[in-house]
Formats: structure tokens, sequence, C-alpha cells
């Protein structure tokens, strides 16, 4: 039996996950958000930036923004409990500068008992109702600088070519149209492209082709629509499933969990 919770924590920028997967595999996909996952019992296996990777209990999974991964449980399965932390929130928390930096993490699976015990902590108390505020955003702040003082670096922001146009402004526009109906075509010319030049590109810059990875972030503006309060109903037309039962369906696969259960 997958269980799955997802939970907000007091701050607009954290939400949080409590998960047990036992039979439920992730396929390649991204996240909008910083997820950092404590896997706190069982074993993770995983693809990221062109390999397959291990986790197990006591271990932290980083995974940043638009980074294409997959994930399935061995064995038993695993319980992983999950920040999911806006970008823009890390950066500040890393650096003052205002250019175009971000957080960039050279390790992506780290073992630091001191941490995952601090993070767990971390996680139980922004999780209770009855935690004060103060600390709840005191805390976050204290225990992910001393995450990243150890383990990451600012790096420029990448800028990934595709014709005329980048990667971000692409998915600006896509944000933009979310409820409309866009062909190849459609983003071909956008970017002063020929289709089959753009779906190449496309492909070799993520992984994924535009129909898939469209679809996931569909999926992904979805989540932070529910999150946010939205009605399951609402949140599947705003994003472009006219089809309620076709989008709860989707939701599931790609999630573990039904929309009506955020």
């Amino acid at each position: 039996m997958n269980k799955v919770n997802h939970r907000k924590s007091g701050i607009d920028d954290i939400n949080l996950i409590d998960a047990h997967y036992q039979s439920f595999a992730f396929k390649r996909h991204y996240h909008l958000d910083f997820h950092l996952g404590l896997i706190t019992d069982g074993q993770q296996q995983y693809y990221f930036n062109g390999a397959r990777h291990q986790a197990g209990a006591g271990q932290l999974v980083i995974m940043p923004p638009d980074e294409i991964h997959d994930g399935q449980p061995q064995q038993q399965g695993y319980k992983v409990k999950v920040f999911s932390i806006s970008p823009e929130w890390l950066d500040h928390q890393a650096s003052e500068l205002s250019g175009n930096c971000q957080v960039h993490f050279p390790q992506h699976n780290v073992t630091d008992s001191q941490l995952f015990v601090q993070l767990s902590q971390l996680h139980a108390q922004l999780g209770n109702p009855h935690f004060p505020q103060l600390a709840k955003d005191c805390m976050p702040i204290e225990y992910f600088s001393q995450l990243l003082g150890r383990y990451s670096q600012l790096r420029p922001q990448p800028v990934v070519a595709l014709g005329s146009k980048d990667l971000h402004q692409l998915r600006d526009y896509l944000m933009a149209n979310l409820d409309q109906k866009i062909s190849l075509d459609d983003l071909a010319r956008l970017c002063d492209l020929s289709p089959s030049q753009l779906l190449r590109q496309f492909k070799k810059a993520t992984g994924m082709t535009p129909y898939a990875w469209l679809a996931r972030l569909r999926l992904e503006h979805a989540m932070a629509l529910l999150k946010a309060g939205y009605c399951s109903t609402d949140v599947a037309y705003y994003v472009g499933f006219y089809d309620q039962a076709h989008f709860a369906r989707a939701f599931k696969q790609a999630f573990g969990v039904a929309p009506s259960e955020i």
C-alpha cells in the first residue's frame, strides 16, 4: 500500500511530503522546485544525470528543479520525508546577489547523520500546527544554511538555447498558455526552427519530448494550485485538461495520489 501525504509548512515557499512507496514508481519527470528527500527507511533506486543510483535510510537526496529523474522502490519499498522548496527562497538563503546566479549542489546524494537528524526534526516541527510561527520562520534558515554551507555552490544561471529562444523563455510562453492547445508548429515558429529541428534540440536539451515536458509542466502547476486551495475542477481547466477524469488519472500516475487528496 502506497501512502502519500502532502502538507503545508506554515511558510509559503516550503511544502512537506510524507510518503511510503511500496510499489509506486515515478517515470522520468522534473520539478519546478527543489526536492530534498530524507530516506527514513528502505531503499530507492533512481536515474539522474545519465546514471542509476541508490539511496537508503539515513541519506539525503537532493533533486534540483528542471533536472530529469525517476524513482523506484527496492524490495519492501522506502519511506521518505520531502521538503519542496522554491528555488528563489533557497537562492536567497545562499546569497544576497540579485543577478542570475543559482544554487548548485555538486552532490545529489548526501550522507551526514547530524544534518539528517536536524532536517528530520525540522520536517516534523514545520508540520506541527501548534509549533510557534517564529520558530518556523527561523529554523529553516538555520538548518538549510548548514546544508548550503557544506554542500552547495553558486553558479551562473545556465542558458539552454533552442533556436532564437532559450528553455526559460519557452517555459514562460508555455506557462502563459497552459490552458491552450499548443502544437509543435507553434513552438517551432516561436523559436525560428523547423518542427523537426525543435524536436531534436528539445530532446537533446531536456531528455524529454516537448509533449511529455509540457504535460509535466501542467501537472506541476496543478499541484501548486491545489496546494494553494483551488478546487480540482478549476485546476484541471486552468492547466489545459478539459476532461476531469483524464486529469485525475494523469495526476495520480505522476504523483501517486489523487487531486482530491492534496
